[in-house]
């Protein structure tokens, strides 16, 4: 599935609820750098982001917003919070019916978004060049794309393959 914003347009201001049930609007975010995971509480590569997107968090500061959103119809809300809590994820908010997930276009877990602070889609794909065949990245596109979006360039490349688990949508 392709992404259903083209690169250069304004992302719709979605509402979903996170983890206790409080509702969040993207729109929240403007003025920051938002970077939307869809995120798995059981995949491997969703895992691997996770460490590497804390470690990214550390030098972005505020000037970014991580967003997790679990759109994998078998997870349970108890095995969600489990691991939210365990990976103490900042935010994780719930798309039980994957409106996110079709309106973004999400196939894996991860498959990363990047918003400016306009809310306008700057990058959407893989968290770096690891694939089935190449274990260590060479290329790390999240961290990429972020920094030109907070130095007011468009990411090079804007979009890349996502690579993980696929989004459970039974």
């Amino acid at each position: 599935m392709d992404a259903m914003i083209p690169i250069g347009e304004a992302a719709p201001d979605i509402s979903l609820p996170d983890l206790v049930g409080r509702p969040h609007r993207l729109s929240h975010f403007r003025r920051r750098v938002v970077v939307i995971n869809f995120w798995s509480a059981e995949c491997p590569h969703a895992a691997r982001a996770d460490e590497e997107i804390h470690k990214l968090c550390c030098e972005w500061g505020d000037q970014v917003v991580w967003v997790s959103i679990a759109s994998n119809a078998n997870e349970s809300l108890d095995i969600l919070r489990t691991v939210a809590a365990e990976r103490a994820l900042p935010l994780v908010l719930l798309d039980r019916n994957h409106q996110a997930a079709d309106l973004f276009g999400a196939i894996t877990t991860p498959h990363l978004f990047v918003l400016d602070s306009q809310g306008i889609l700057r990058y959407q794909g893989a968290l770096d060049d690891v694939t089935f065949r190449q274990k260590v990245p060479t290329r790390y596109y999240l961290a990429e794309a972020v920094a030109a979006v907070l130095a007011g360039r468009q990411p090079d490349p804007a979009q890349t393959p996502p690579y993980g688990c696929t989004i459970v949508r039974y």
